[in-house]
């Protein structure tokens, strides 16, 4: 049985591993990574002999770990790495090219809907009724999209929302606020079985499912680059901020959203937070922009989206989709249930 991981940023692991009466009877770890002295490797492998089929990523880790000296140089490649390669071999964890996704780009929805239909996707790929699937964003309205554990009071300003006409929601996932324009901001949901990041922190699996939009950046000449935990940025500033779930119907749920060309002044005036955190990047001009998509790629908006489709496309096995009756229906029922009600929006004042 063979598996391949290929390191964010490094190198590809390959493993090939043989099973006999549970337990890994032979291990042959290459890739094209670097690895000092030689005979490291051969002490890799050996360490993996024995160990269990059904053993975590955390325990194979340990193992290969045990075996590295103080003399041993890793380039391009972890314990961790390693590890996960094993996982794949025995059929515990997927790869990209183990799935055909689905790409779903339809007109806009309220925001509310927006968070609704995250959820629905999520729970359809969960249960294998949907694909994995990358669904690009239209926003209805504007909005501020505040992450699950946001207090509401502390995040915004609600006679700015009001004079703005900003409709407030609160996201199942964690992490920060966002302020929305239509047409001023790209947004997009990755929605995967939990088996693609099996074994992969919350922290590397962030580097991981965003690894293909960093090459979409690069196509359009934007030398972009992962910051931990959940930004993307170029040398010009943040481009983008990116959060994740993880559902316990065993799917993840991975969205990102990414400042094509925002009134920094009207955020301002509807973001508490946004006021210290862009005063610490001395941002105070009037009419200030956030436009890093816009004035680095020089593109129009719907190009640069349609540059994303098609670089995903060339990645990955895709087809073009939508979202189902039945979805469409759950997430209308959890626009009236939850996002839509003010005990969701206010669960944390």
């Amino acid at each position: 049985m063979r598996g391949e991981y290929k390191v964010p940023g490094g190198k590809l692991v390959a493993v090939d591993v043989e099973e006999a009466d549970g337990r890994l009877s032979s291990v042959a770890i290459s890739g094209d990574f670097f690895l000092e002295p030689d005979a490291a490797l051969e002490d890799i492998d050996g360490a993996l002999v024995g160990m269990a089929a059904t053993s975590t990523v955390a325990q194979l880790t340990q193992v290969v770990e045990s075996v590295l000296h103080e003399g041993v140089t890793m380039v391009g490649f972890t314990p961790e790495a390693v590890a996960i390669a094993v996982r794949r071999a025995l059929g515990h964890a997927t790869r990209w090219e183990d799935h055909t996704f689905e790409i779903v780009h339809e007109g806009a929805e309220s925001p509310a809907m927006h968070m609704a239909l995250d959820e629905a996707m999520a729970e359809a790929v969960g249960a294998g009724t949907r694909a994995p699937t990358l669904r690009i964003w239209e926003w209805g309205a504007p909005a501020v999209v505040i992450g699950s554990f946001q207090s509401l009071r502390n995040e915004v300003d609600p006679e700015g929302a009001e004079r703005h006409g900003i409709t407030v929601v609160r996201r199942i996932s964690g992490g920060g606020a966002m302020f929305i324009e239509p047409g001023n901001t790209i947004t997009y949901s990755l929605t995967v079985p939990a088996s693609l990041v099996e074994g992969l922190s919350f922290e590397r699996s962030y580097a991981f499912l965003d690894d293909w939009v960093l090459g979409a950046l690069s196509e359009l000449g934007i030398q972009a680059t992962y910051v931990p935990l959940n930004d993307i940025a170029s040398p010009a500033g943040k481009i983008a901020g990116a959060a994740q779930k993880r559902l316990a119907s065993g799917a993840v749920l991975h969205h990102v959203t990414m400042a094509y060309d925002i009134d920094a002044d009207k955020m301002l005036e509807v973001l508490r937070i946004g006021r210290e955190k862009m005063s610490d990047k001395g941002t105070k001009s009037a009419n200030k922009r956030v436009d890093p998509l816009r004035s680095q790629s020089g593109m129009a908006r719907a190009d640069v989206i349609e540059a994303f489709k098609n670089h995903f496309r060339s990645r990955y096995a895709t087809v073009d989709g939508a979202v189902t009756d039945a979805e469409r229906a759950r997430a209308a029922e959890l626009v009236d249930l939850k996002f839509g009600t003010q005990e969701w929006t206010a669960r944390v004042p």
